[in-house]
């Protein structure tokens, strides 16, 4: 594991994403869904920062928002430095070689119709990379990610789940990224195929020295993989702490609950699931205050009023919550 985390690669500031709701046969845009709502973090060289929270909570939408897919309503993406957002179109296209992304569903972001050759030497052709240098380099990728060099003339059909994510994650470091996202990059596996593609990850950014942003909804998974997590709700950042503080001392309410959920592999120990009560309010229509209040047993008056920002709960952990727990 890479000992010196000093370098910011990524730094995100005040990240929103807004969608209108439209309505009526004229489409008339009657209120908008804050899906990313004042995302601000940081990722350092080398390092695994997982994003955990329900479905829905605006992850993927991030994701894509880090990675220029998809454009914000504001805010800024640093990437080693310069800001992806002010980069024209040849410059964002110059600055992909180094941002790549592993997708949920390996199935669903390979061309069925492509051999592994041609699928994970995609991104080479198109910047530019002879036909020998491709077939050298996808030779050698296919050995990083544990393939075989026969199996690159084989197509999707014939390759398992868990083959097929191995070549997508060999097509995301075809041009030697220095950050990847991982968007849910296991969870259309089967369970014993989850911990393969996992150990693979983890063995590959220990020997090239990668940062990733990993992106879970399971809490078993992003403890495993993350240095560093980040909790979302409802498209703002709850908590922030080291894994380690995180999971030991959670300081979010909505942090507990979801720690709570996770199964214990100890048949004599009892679990204390926290239900939380209530519905999900509705992202186009945000309740005053805090936006967890209306489901949190600790909400108090000062949390249907104002909104908390991040603030420091000690050993490097940060919570918007007015009343952060005690460990």
């Amino acid at each position: 594991m890479p000992q010196n985390r000093s370098e910011i690669i990524l730094k995100a500031q005040n990240l929103e994403k807004r969608f209108p709701v439209l309505s009526g046969l004229i489409k008339k845009k009657t209120g908008e869904v804050r899906a990313v709502d004042g995302v601000s973090f940081e990722a350092r060289l080398g390092e695994v920062v997982g994003l955990v929270g329900e479905s829905g909570c605006g992850k993927s939408t991030l994701a894509r928002l880090l990675l220029r897919l998809i454009e914000p309503s504001g805010g800024q993406v640093m990437f080693q430095g310069r800001d992806l957002l002010n980069l024209s179109a040849e410059e964002m296209r110059k600055a992909r070689r180094d941002l790549q992304i592993v997708f949920q569903d390996p199935s669903d972001s390979i061309n069925p119709r492509l051999n592994a050759l041609e699928i994970v030497s995609e991104p080479l052709a198109v910047h530019g990379f002879s036909k020998q240098d491709r077939l050298d380099r996808v030779l050698e990728l296919m050995e990083l990610v544990g393939l075989g060099r026969d199996d690159i003339f084989r197509h999707p059909h014939s390759f398992s789940g868990g083959q097929k994510q191995r070549i997508v994650i060999a097509r995301a470091l075809a041009l030697n990224p220095k950050l990847v996202v991982c968007d849910e990059p296991v969870s259309a596996l089967d369970v014993s195929i989850q911990g393969q593609i996992l150990r693979l990850l983890d063995d590959i950014r220990e020997k090239l020295n990668l940062t990733y942003i990993f992106i879970s909804h399971d809490l078993a998974v992003i403890k495993y993989v993350s240095d560093r997590v980040l909790v979302m709700y409802l498209g703002k950042i709850m908590e922030q702490a080291p894994g380690e503080i995180l999971f030991k001392r959670p300081a979010h309410p909505y942090t507990r609950a979801l720690l709570s959920a996770i199964a214990v592999p100890n048949p004599r120990k009892k679990s204390h699931r926290i239900m939380l009560q209530g519905d999900v309010p509705n992202p186009a229509d945000m309740p005053k205050g805090c936006r967890f209040h209306t489901r949190c047993q600790y909400a108090r008056a000062r949390c249907s009023q104002e909104e908390p920002g991040l603030q420091d709960v000690g050993d490097g952990a940060k919570a918007a919550c007015f009343f952060p727990l005690e460990s």
